[in-house]
């Protein structure tokens, strides 16, 4: 598939529906623009590309709905050259707009289907986050952190306690936190020990499965 003048044209309407939805970074609304959402999405179901919804992919995911990927990205206010630890590659397709947001990804799968799938699909598209690691989103990723920002784009019980250890101080964690429905929880570093704790609207997502081996 291609990226042709028609998928901008639905790129950009897109951008426009989110936006009217209460986005307001530019850095996050442009980088919607700049990602084909439809080449993430298996190319008979493109028609639903540019819908902002959310989409069935492999392994019982989704790809997440547009407007939460911009939700989350807004929330967690990357700046150029910010580390971030995303738990939960899925499709690639926040990856790929923190990518745009110039960001330096590490992200975690743990579904082997997904992760060689979009570790393929990277490669082809030029997408390079720093490292796309197979495992368990609820360790984090200690041996690189700290982070100045982390994103969980899975639906949590309880905040990992791991997660918040890894964060630098000043650092952002936006993680939607609950079992069948989730707030959007925002949480920053204040301190060594101090944390400071934001929660937003309601949202569903998958849930965030850990490893209990």
């Amino acid at each position: 598939m291609q990226d042709t003048l028609k998928h901008r044209g639905m790129r950009n309407k897109l951008v426009d529906t989110v936006a009217g939805k209460g986005i307001k970074s530019k850095a996050v609304l442009e980088a919607l623009r700049a990602v084909p959402r439809h080449l993430f999405m298996d190319s008979g179901f493109e028609s639903h590309a540019y819908q902002d919804k959310a989409f069935p992919i492999a392994a019982g995911q989704t790809i997440s709905q547009p407007f939460t990927v911009a939700y989350q990205s807004e929330l967690l206010d990357v700046q150029k050259n910010d580390k971030i630890l995303e738990i939960g590659t899925g499709s690639g397709y926040q990856t790929a707009v923190l990518l745009e947001l110039k960001a330096r990804v590490y992200t975690i799968e743990r579904q082997l289907e997904l992760f060689k799938k979009v570790k393929l699909f990277f490669q082809k598209m030029g997408y390079r986050p720093k490292k796309l690691i197979f495992g368990d989103g609820y360790k984090g990723l200690p041996e690189e952190a700290p982070f100045d920002g982390i994103i969980v784009t899975a639906g949590a019980p309880e905040v990992p306690k791991a997660l918040l250890s890894q964060l630098k101080v000043g650092g952002r964690l936006v993680i939607p936190v609950g079992q069948d429905e989730q707030q959007m929880t925002l949480i920053i570093r204040k301190s060594d020990k101090e944390f400071e704790r934001k929660t937003y609207g309601a949202f569903r997502f998958v849930p965030l499965l850990e490893d209990k081996n």
